[in-house]
């Protein structure tokens, strides 16, 4: 399917849903082209590894080259999930560790853009935020305060320092995930 199409993200996405219903939550996450499987112990992973892979095998294709198997821990959508809970990647944080002070409202929008998507992360987010949010609005004129410097310095260093976030993976004791980008097209 060519990504290209607008719609294409969403059909696929509602293939994968299809093609996986009976086990979303369980032991699997999709997330377009990734899959993550997720279990409590290696003999029930086999098991969740072996089902997945074998309904790929009927419905769609893997390339087993793409795929990841037995890991403690993985990248996915900018956070790193392991048994432990799911944290800020690491190159993320670096992103925020050199991030300038913002000049216009453009670079603070792209700040609190990449800031806010990581806000389960940070108790309070919002009121920390909120001397930064009041100048991205159309009526405000830009001004960088002192107070504006304190809240940027304070989310970047929240953001930096930012604690694992225990989730139902975690509760359910995940200790291996696996494998992503599975492409439809391709052959194992």
């Amino acid at each position: 399917m060519p990504f290209g199409l607008t719609n294409a993200p969403a059909i696929f996405m509602d293939l994968m849903n299809r093609v996986f219903y009976q086990y979303l939550d369980k032991f699997v996450i999709v997330f377009i082209d990734d899959i993550l499987i997720y279990s409590k112990n290696e003999e029930e992973h086999e098991k969740h590894l072996r089902i997945v892979l074998q309904t790929l095998r009927k419905q769609l294709y893997a390339k087993l080259s793409k795929c990841e198997f037995w890991l403690d821990q993985i990248p996915f959508l900018g956070h790193i999930i392991s048994g432990e809970g799911i944290s800020v990647d690491p190159k993320k944080v670096e992103a925020v560790k050199s991030w300038p002070t913002p000049k216009s409202v453009a670079e603070i929008r792209s700040f609190l853009g990449l800031a806010g998507y990581y806000r389960r992360f940070v108790e309070n987010f919002s009121r920390i935020a909120e001397p930064l949010t009041r100048l991205t609005r159309k009526e405000e004129k830009f001004n960088w305060t002192e107070k504006c410097q304190r809240a940027f310095d304070e989310l970047k260093e929240r953001l930096i320092s930012a604690p694992y976030w225990h989730c139902h993976l975690v509760r359910v004791d995940m200790r291996y995930i696996v494998m992503h980008q599975v492409r439809v097209w391709d052959v194992y």
